[in-house]
């Protein structure tokens, strides 16, 4: 007889986001709940941190503790190397990929970019743990593809000829930052929830 699946809070209202890591953790004993879910849609919590590692920090602790619950966080940004790295931490509030072309319209290819995204795993004890993924690519001209969310349309993964919005779930999502971090999350979950 299986065991019944750990709950799992996602400190997220993010529901790209929600759909990806249901996903991308499928497979493992979690049930994946949201703050909708527990009574939390009213927890907001300001992402005042300087890098995406105490971004996802604060988020986890803060749902964590609120919850009781084992927590995950991410915080994503996309790091352009013409912008100096922006719009980096800032990606969610910088303005969209209409923006970002707008700001890149005068660079030449290739405009070298990469995803990050910091995933923190904050246990009941209040302990943390945290891994990253990060995806190379670059920005493309224009908008390209309709699937995805975010800067999926202008970003053009390494080795491929496609945008993340036009590669579709089956083929991004093993191979973008968020998919190689829950990667690295699996292990740690089985290991920190003694499941799988």
């Amino acid at each position: 007889m299986m065991a019944a699946p750990i709950s799992l809070l996602l400190a997220t209202r993010n529901r790209g986001k929600l759909g990806e890591l249901q996903q991308l953790l499928d497979g493992l004993p979690v049930r994946l709940l949201t703050a909708d879910d527990v009574g939390l849609s009213h927890l907001d919590v300001a992402e005042t941190g300087d890098t995406l590692l105490e971004n996802a920090s604060l988020k986890a602790a803060a749902y964590g503790a609120a919850s009781g619950l084992p927590t995950i966080a991410d915080d994503t940004g996309l790091f352009v190397d013409a912008l100096n790295g922006r719009p980096g931490v800032r990606t969610a509030r910088f303005g969209g990929p209409l923006k970002l072309l707008d700001a890149l319209r005068d660079i030449p290819a290739p405009r070298r970019a990469h995803f990050a995204c910091v995933i923190a795993l904050r246990l009941p004890d209040g302990s943390q743990q945290h891994v990253t993924g990060t995806c190379p690519g670059q920005i493309m001209f224009d908008m390209r593809g309709a699937g995805g969310f975010g800067y999926d349309p202008v970003f053009q993964p390494d080795g491929y000829d496609q945008t993340f919005a036009e590669l579709g779930e089956a083929i991004k999502n093993p191979i973008s930052h968020r998919g190689l971090a829950v990667a690295a999350l699996a292990p740690l979950l089985k290991s920190a929830l003694g499941i799988g």
